[in-house]
């Protein structure tokens, strides 16, 4: 099994007046639940390389950096909390009565109410009216509570904002801009996403499905010889794991005369002459992803530290961003055997009372790795029961097995794409090639459980097969 990391298409557009002005830069916009990233490529170099645009933005009072990520936070201080000169930033809104990025991210999480996180996973949430003013949920009495339409346009409107700031002879309105998303989006969703951009003044976006971006990503990475890597005949999983969502899809690769393979009406297709790619199937929308491993770490924190209490509701948000350091250190290779973690606020001492608590590695496997990433037989099937985390008022997923989740998808879609009876002999669940994409793969373990888990349902596969050749 070859690892790698995806494809498909889904292209909206807006209008742009000078449509007749060849763009210079083609700039592509991931917008993360946890974090937004922006890549260009310069078409004017005689070689076209993908560079980062590193984002400005504020990292302390009045301290302005340029950071390879923009997290995706938006905080609104108290009237008096910062000086105008604390928050101004060199471009854009001289008064904007708000801070986007890290920031937000870092000291958003230790005011109640106040803090704005995980507005991707609200912009697809078809329970609410999504342009309505409910975020942040649970907000403090004096915050003005915008819509996640509106949190989008602000973070697109930040990056534009910086970009023109950075290149101010080639604004962004101007060139060609990609937006990913996930392939599993509705049609609300994609639809709200351009009217964000609109509204940031980014007239014209094409939407790219997140794993055709990871698919195409892949090619370029392997310019050489990725076509020795691709046969038709194959089948490609894109298993994407963001900090909000589990984005399934898989493609099939096939000869490029077999304009009748894929023939499902949602299939859509690349070639390069040789091959032809057919994105067969996409999974079900899963708001399933890294936030759910932070609030399942930082609830497991709190019964440490408390009990069967609850701490503060001013500190857990503190909580939770403590609960993403704990488990990026301790699921990295070079991990800690233990750590110790400390909350100011709820210790003994009425002034500068902290607790502290010491967590291991270990502990942290088991509860993450093991908890969201079990071994399961391939005949697994998710729990319908709401029995996962739910919490700031979003629909996550009832199961949180990412694994059960898998083994369904795999299942269920085996023959998605085959045309003959006899490539339908031939397919197996087990998918030929496997490109990883999102945050969650960050972590070395987690990859390594995903291929463990893999490689157990060949197993299982096999053992069956030699069973029925015995009887």
């Amino acid at each position: 099994m070859t690892v790698t990391g995806t494809t498909n298409e889904s292209p909206e557009q807006g209008h742009r007046e000078d449509d007749q002005i060849a763009a210079r830069y083609v700039v592509g916009i991931d917008l993360g639940t946890t974090n937004s990233a922006v890549c260009y490529v310069d078409t004017t170099d005689q070689n076209w390389q993908i560079r980062t645009f590193a984002v400005p933005q504020l990292v302390a009072p009045g301290l302005v950096e340029a950071r390879e990520t923009l997290p995706s936070f938006h905080y609104e201080p108290h009237a008096n909390e910062l000086k105008p000169a604390q928050i101004r930033l060199p471009f854009g809104n001289q008064k904007p009565g708000y801070v986007v990025g890290v920031y937000a991210r870092d000291f958003g999480g230790k005011v109640t109410g106040r803090l704005v996180a995980s507005a991707k996973s609200w912009l697809c949430h078809s329970g609410v009216d999504r342009t309505s003013k409910l975020l942040p949920w649970q907000a403090a009495d004096d915050v003005t509570q915008i819509s996640p339409v509106d949190v989008t346009a602000r973070y697109l409107s930040h990056i534009r904002a910086a970009w023109d700031h950075v290149f101010p002879q080639h604004q962004l309105a101007a060139q060609d801009v990609v937006v990913t998303l996930p392939a599993s989006f509705d049609e609300v969703a994609r639809e709200l996403t351009v009217r964000a951009a609109k509204a940031a003044d980014i007239p014209k976006i094409v939407l790219l499905e997140e794993p055709q971006a990871a698919f195409y990503a892949w090619v370029y990475e392997h310019a050489d010889d990725w076509q020795t890597l691709l046969q038709p005949g194959q089948k490609i999983l894109v298993c994407d794991i963001g900090g909000g969502t589990t984005d399934l899809t898989l493609i099939r690769v096939c000869a490029a005369a077999e304009d009748d393979c894929a023939a499902a009406e949602e299939t859509r297709a690349e070639s390069d002459g040789t091959v032809r790619f057919h994105r067969v199937v996409v999974g079900e929308h899963l708001i399933l992803g890294g936030d759910n491993l932070d609030l399942a770490l930082a609830h497991h924190l709190e019964m440490r530290l408390v009990g069967q209490g609850q701490i503060a509701a001013n500190l857990w948000g503190q909580l939770v961003r403590i609960a993403c350091d704990v488990k990026e250190k301790l699921l990295a290779d070079d991990a800690p055997e233990r750590m110790t973690v400390s909350i100011p606020g709820i210790g003994s001492k009425l002034i500068g009372g902290a607790k502290q608590i010491e967590v291991t590695r270990d502990e942290i496997e088991q509860l993450l790795v093991d908890g969201f990433m079990p071994f399961v037989p391939l005949n697994a099937k998710p729990s319908r029961h709401q029995s996962g985390v739910r919490e700031f008022g979003l629909p996550y997923a009832t199961d949180h097995a990412i694994t059960r989740y898998l083994a369904q998808f795999l299942t269920t879609h085996c023959h998605a794409g085959s045309v003959t009876n006899a490539e339908r002999e031939l397919d197996s669940p087990i998918p030929d090639i496997v490109l990883l994409n999102g945050g969650m793969f960050e972590a070395a373990k987690m990859r390594r459980r995903l291929f463990e888990q893999l490689s157990a349902w060949s197993a299982e596969l096999d053992a069956a097969k030699n069973q029925v050749v015995r009887e």
